[in-house]
């Protein structure tokens, strides 16, 4: 294990951050008197999420609209994501994959510069307050799991009505904008807002505060990769943050895909009133998962789980290799 690569993997998913890692490294035991720890460092993980967003948006965004179209029709119109794939670009072009690109492009921005943000600042109160860490040890595993959960509910509130006006222009099939029924993210904010209120804009956040709770499984996962590579190969900080951030994504959409889907068919579901797109069906989380099952049975909760499970690796990888990377070069 190299100097340099244990260090920047502490820093980056071993050690809560602003702890200095070198006691780690050395086997320096424990000291007499507190450390006290350093706060002031927290503001990187919200600058580097931004550049994180970018990256994620630029990767996925394309697996994404397959997923939420799989995800909010039937067997009828796309028999699997390939066709999907090939019927968007034949109708719509290469732009089709991109439809609704513009709320997560900025959203995301926000979105992982929060979710980034707050991880980097529960990370480290978890380890001034529940764990006891002292200076230079690692936050154990369960730590980012939990730190990753209040990321997840944190960044919810901001991620409900992205994805909101996201999925709702992704289902929008028609080619020509006079056959939609919102032109784009701000006409779509407006209409919803006109006729729903706020509670329409935020229409599914209890339902993403729900899905969000599995970021456990992403970020207690990102840990205990990083340790196992760093310990037990020869590959460079960036390698592993790459790996480890990619195969960590892929075990969080194993574990919360279900919840995402239902979650899909919530926001996508007509809101009714003076709206005029369609009868609203479920009032409740329950409503949507029991229809779900009944229309498709247990199969149902996983269609459209292989475009998204594709994408986790090479966009959150990307991500995870950014926001590393950025988080290194900030002083």
């Amino acid at each position: 294990m190299t100097p340099t690569t244990s260090s920047a993997a502490v820093r980056g998913a071993g050690a809560a951050e602003g702890i200095d890692a070198t006691m780690m490294e050395t086997g320096e035991a424990r000291p007499s008197q507190p450390v006290k720890r350093k706060g002031g460092s927290d503001y990187r993980g919200f600058v580097a999420g931004v550049f994180s967003g970018i990256a994620k948006l630029s990767v996925g965004h394309p697996f994404d609209t397959v997923k939420v179209r799989l995800q909010t029709t039937d067997s009828s119109r796309f028999s699997g994501p390939l066709q999907c794939l090939v019927q968007t670009v034949r109708h719509e072009g290469v732009r089709g994959l991109y439809k609704g690109a513009t709320p997560p492009l900025v959203g995301w921005m926000v979105m992982d510069s929060t979710m980034l943000g707050s991880l980097t600042v529960y990370r480290r109160l978890l380890a001034e307050h529940v764990f006891d860490v002292w200076p230079g040890a690692a936050l154990p595993s369960v730590g980012h799991g939990l730190a990753g959960i209040l990321a997840g509910w944190t960044v919810s509130f901001v991620a409900a009505p992205v994805e909101h006006v996201k999925a709702r222009l992704q289902i929008q099939y028609a080619a020509d904008k006079a056959g939609r029924l919102y032109r784009g993210p701000l006409d779509c904010v407006r209409r919803i807002y006109r006729h729903h209120g706020a509670a329409g804009v935020w229409h599914g956040l209890s339902a993403t505060l729900l899905f969000r709770t599995f970021f456990f499984c992403w970020w207690g996962s990102y840990d205990v990769l990083t340790r196992w590579m760093r310990d037990n190969t020869r590959m460079s900080t960036p390698a592993i943050n790459f790996w480890a951030g990619g195969l960590s994504a892929q075990v969080f959409w194993i574990f919360g895909y279900p919840c995402d889907l239902v979650k899909q068919r919530i926001m996508t579901d007509p809101l009714g009133g003076g709206l005029n797109d369609g009868q609203r069906r479920f009032y409740r989380w329950r409503d949507a998962a029991t229809a779900v099952y009944r229309e498709s049975g247990l199969r149902g909760y996983w269609r459209g789980f292989l475009p998204s499970f594709l994408r986790a690796f090479p966009a959150n990888a990307t991500a995870l290799l950014v926001f590393e990377g950025v988080m290194r070069s900030l002083p």
